[in-house]
């Protein structure tokens, strides 16, 4: 399950794929499905036959130096603890054979200050893939470990899916919103992170719909939180706990100045205005959270536009807290 063999690939963004690493042993699903009776079961025959089809072998990433971090200091200002922390885990294997290792990291902060944005981006600078949970929307206790074949409507879990349906044997799976997984469900929701978090343990991880052992020792687990009281001590003491606040006023502008020229250079429309926001714009787009602060600017282009005008002036911005009125019939 952990064999693994070099491969020679184009570097990205500093960290190319140097091999292929098995997940899961094609022997031990071909077993499962022989004793599938005829006829039955037919989602976890297919499950078995996709396993078959695709193979065990994904891309691992492997960095051959260490890769330019400096853009994500700019983006990220209030993530520098964070991002110093992951630049010491890379230079640990910049130049060894060890395989990426990066301790799982546990964000903590209030909403919209960038701790999801933070995890597509290290996804991106690893050039590796990423999975997705969001705990507020979770509607079944088994998201990650899979739920029982037996059930009707079971499916895989996200670590299953993630390892099995994408190309990556470490992507970056970002657990969103962990301190939202009350006691409410009949299965503990976080019960299989105790295990997943655990290098030893999750080299065998078993999905409890597909009932194969997988190898999830090489995930890089991203979680976000506003609070840590809600989350059980022992996940906490597998993590590398961040307090992560909000960008102080002249970060914030230096975010918003960046998103400005970014959304400018993306558009044919863009070239129409001022190559750089001016200074009134970008103190009020200060006020507003990072993740904001994109739907901003592009209300403020479109009034601007409108007003038959090349620069964005301050009332073309939303007004701060502006919230959609319902849509209904007055009565």
């Amino acid at each position: 399950m952990t064999a693994s063999k070099d491969l020679v690939a184009l570097p990205r963004s500093g960290l190319p794929i140097a091999h292929m690493r098995s997940v899961y042993r094609v022997g031990d699903v071909e077993r499962r499905l022989d004793k599938l009776p005829p006829k039955e079961h037919e989602s976890l025959r297919s499950t078995y036959e996709r396993m078959i089809e695709k193979g065990p072998e994904r891309f691992q990433v492997k960095p051959s130096g260490l890769p330019v971090m400096d853009h994500l200091y700019d983006d990220l200002p209030n993530f520098g603890e964070v991002l110093d922390d992951v630049r010491r885990q890379l230079a640990l294997c910049e130049d060894s054979r060890d395989a990426l290792e990066i301790t799982p990291l546990l964000l903590l902060g209030p909403p919209g200050v960038g701790k999801t944005h933070f995890a597509r981006a290290l996804s991106h600078l690893l050039g590796t893939g990423m999975g997705f949970i969001s705990m507020s929307s979770m509607t079944a206790g088994w998201v990650l470990s899979g739920a029982s074949s037996q059930w009707k409507g079971a499916r895989p879990g996200k670590v299953f899916e993630t390892l099995v349906d994408g190309q990556y044997a470490n992507p970056v799976m970002v657990v969103d919103e962990i301190d939202k997984a009350g006691g409410e469900h009949a299965y503990d929701p976080l019960g299989a992170l105790y295990s997943l978090l655990e290098h030893d343990t999750a080299l065998a991880f078993t999905d409890e719909f597909a009932e194969v052992p997988i190898d999830a020792s090489q995930l890089i687990w991203v979680a976000t939180a506003n609070d840590a009281r809600c989350i059980p001590e022992p996940i906490l003491n597998r993590m590398n706990v961040y307090e992560v606040q909000a960008p102080d006023h002249d970060a914030a502008r230096r975010i918003a100045a960046k998103l400005y020229r970014g959304i400018r250079a993306e558009h044919d429309w863009g070239s129409r205005f001022e190559p750089e926001p001016r200074t009134e714009v970008l103190d009020r787009l200060a006020e507003v959270a990072p993740r904001e602060m994109r739907r901003a600017w592009m209300t403020a282009f479109g009034n601007a536009k409108l007003d038959r005008r090349d620069h964005v002036l301050v009332r073309d911005l939303p007004e701060p807290g502006l919230k959609k009125s319902p849509i209904g019939f007055v009565q």
